[in-house]
């Protein structure tokens, strides 16, 4: 299930932290990446440092209020933020991403996520490319939006071929390991929701909330 998050960061937001980032220093994105992704990573990362801090805490904020982030993933874990920039032909070759991270405490990944912050019309090429069984999907989104996506399938980074291409990628440990069981409650969520808005707290409404209240008591890992 592949979630669009638009307007996940105000301007201000975004404005604050391109501020960070023009502060900061970055390093070879080879660094963090698994033995055999280091042969298609062509990125720089940035550093370990005050600036990343500042942006992990606004990021992390903008995602504590973001209701369609929290029903969509159920986070247990969010791994900090690393902010990635691809300039001259960066890119990040076909790749999937590890399925344990290790910092201060392990973690799984379920759910990988960008969030975009440099405008779409600065940087050429650069587009985020999910593989799905029928077909690719490309993402270009406008700066302070995001996305979020299976950690379980191959993407790429486009090579970006002029202007810098900058954004922000985490993961997160859900507390309901299936994607399957997490897309079943992503729409029966979304059906709640749009009934509440309809008809207010109707007998369906309480039925349909017992419903996901029971299959998030079968199926939550905490």
């Amino acid at each position: 299930m592949i979630i669009p998050l638009p307007n996940l960061l105000s301007d201000n937001q975004v404005k604050t932290i391109m501020g960070l980032v023009g502060s900061a220093q970055f390093e070879d994105g080879k660094n963090t990446a698994g033995w055999h992704a280091r042969e298609v990573k062509n990125n720089e990362q940035m550093t370990q440092s005050e600036p990343l801090k500042e942006i992990n805490q606004i990021l992390s904020r903008a995602l504590q209020l973001n209701e369609l982030f929290n029903f969509a993933t159920h986070p247990h874990i969010i791994r900090p933020f690393l902010v990635s920039r691809c300039k001259d032909q960066g890119s990040y070759g076909t790749h999937i991403d590890n399925a344990l991270m290790f910092h201060e405490r392990t973690s799984r990944t379920d759910i990988s996520m960008t969030v975009f912050l440099s405008p779409p019309n600065s940087y050429e090429g650069g587009d985020l490319v999910i593989e799905e069984p029928a077909a690719e999907r490309r993402f270009r989104m406008a700066a302070g939006s995001a996305i979020v996506y299976p950690s379980t399938t191959l993407h790429r980074v486009e090579p970006v071929t002029k202007g810098e291409r900058i954004v922000a990628c985490t993961w997160v440990q859900s507390r309901i390991r299936s994607a399957e069981q997490r897309e079943i409650l992503f729409d029966m969520d979304t059906a709640r929701r749009s009934l509440f808005q309809k008809d207010g707290k109707s007998r369906e409404f309480d039925l349909m909330t017992k419903a996901h209240a029971n299959l998030m008591r079968r199926w939550s890992d905490v």
